[in-house]
């Protein structure tokens, strides 16, 4: 009898973090690796989310959360949609789970059947394909390129959609590629949509803040789309409390109360200390955090002029996240230091060796042609990362 599940067999490593894992064992050898691998900015949480969390502990808050969140936290997070998104939820509609990444797991799980086909504009976030094929979903993947900064049509989308899909699921700010849909290009999408009120969309927003264009519209803000939209944030980017795990949704009640169950079975509440101080987070102007967003348009701009200077990368301007993807099909099929270039994940591996920086191949997120880097490192490693670069493919 077979070990281990073929569920589990068939499922992906993320390869975000078996890059990270590479690098640390790279470091443990004692080589100076540079990582920009990992989706996690370098600031500290702000002191004002740290205390509250010191007061919640010296408040005794030690004992089992509720399933769903704190009524205090979801009043919170609430008036953060209102204020933020123009959205109104209700308690009953709102799920805080153990980060982002358990509420897209949560609705994944309450509502993929065997063989429902779930439209991923390409690139994607690492997890999305993954975490659909676990609950027995198919990944359709619709491919975009540089030539329209990463972002779907309307017509891809009515190419992509059949009778067998129940979602599409998206992040804008996008992680990996930091395209950021306009309104307008919201509204192109949601008139597809429109003509489809079987699909529900899942709209992944926790890098809504980290946006240096003309702001972040939510797809649930079209009146047309709001029963049909679970909206996912969380407060790992913004807030910088990656390691805090809070995430959660704001969906359409019946959604929303199957999440719960399902956590229920799962992790039950999340952490009672993080949660208490995510209510100071969420009811804190965004303005507070505003100082780590310019600094990391001012890393953006940085990057770019360096990555523009060397020959093979070629970038789009991202409009938000921390993340650029420039193609880098320049160097394929190309021998780089007595080693053949055959794709993305070759380059990144050979950057890694080579010039001790991590980044990650965009294979891993939909796309063949382009690597992912991180710019939420310091103006010093960013510039010593991309001179080591341009030494080992010069």
């Amino acid at each position: 009898m077979q070990l281990l599940s073929d569920r589990i067999l068939n499922m992906a490593t993320s390869a975000t973090l078996a890059m990270a894992a590479k690098a640390r064992e790279l470091r443990g050898e004692g080589k100076d690796i540079i990582g920009l691998s990992l989706g996690e900015p370098d600031f500290n949480t702000p002191d004002f989310i740290k205390e509250a969390a010191i007061q919640a502990i010296n408040d005794n808050y030690n004992s089992y959360s509720p399933v769903d969140g704190y009524a205090d936290l979801k009043d919170a997070i609430i008036t953060k949609f209102k204020r933020d998104n123009n959205l109104t939820y209700t308690p009953s509609q709102v799920v805080v789970s153990t980060g982002a990444k358990q509420s897209l797991f949560n609705v994944a799980g309450v509502m993929i059947n065997d063989g429902d086909e779930v439209i991923l504009p390409c690139p994607y976030w690492v997890s999305y394909a993954d975490i659909v094929k676990l609950f027995g979903g198919v990944p359709v993947e619709v491919k975009t390129t540089i030539a329209t900064d990463f972002k779907m049509t309307a017509e891809q989308l009515e190419a992509a959609i059949t009778p067998k899909t129940k979602m599409m699921w998206f992040s804008s700010p996008c992680n990996p590629s930091g395209s950021v849909y306009s309104k307008d290009e919201l509204k192109a999408l949601v008139d597809v949509l429109a003509k489809y009120p079987d699909i529900y969309v899942v709209s992944d927003e926790i890098y809504e803040h980290i946006n240096y264009g003309e702001g972040h519209t939510s797809i649930a803000e079209f009146e047309e789309m709001y029963d049909r939209t679970i909206t996912v944030n969380g407060v790992s980017k913004a807030f910088a409390m990656t390691g805090w795990r809070i995430g959660y949704i704001g969906a359409p009640e019946k959604i929303a109360r199957a999440c719960n169950k399902l956590q229920g079975q799962a992790t039950s509440g999340a952490n009672c200390i993080a949660q208490r101080a995510v209510i100071t987070a969420c009811n804190e102007s965004p303005e507070k955090v505003k100082y780590m967003i310019d600094e990391f348009k001012q890393r953006r701009d940085l990057i770019l002029d360096l990555l523009n200077d060397i020959e093979g990368f070629k970038c789009n301007v991202p409009d938000g996240a921390f993340y650029v993807f420039p193609n880098v099909t320049h160097f394929f099929g190309k021998t780089l230091k007595g080693k053949k270039i055959n794709n993305a994940s070759d380059f990144s591996l050979f950057l890694l060796e080579e010039a001790l920086v991590a980044t990650v191949t965009g294979e891993a997120f939909g796309n063949p042609d382009c690597i992912r880097i991180s710019y939420a490192a310091s103006n010093e490693q960013i510039i010593e990362a991309m001179k080591r670069i341009k030494e080992a493919v010069s």
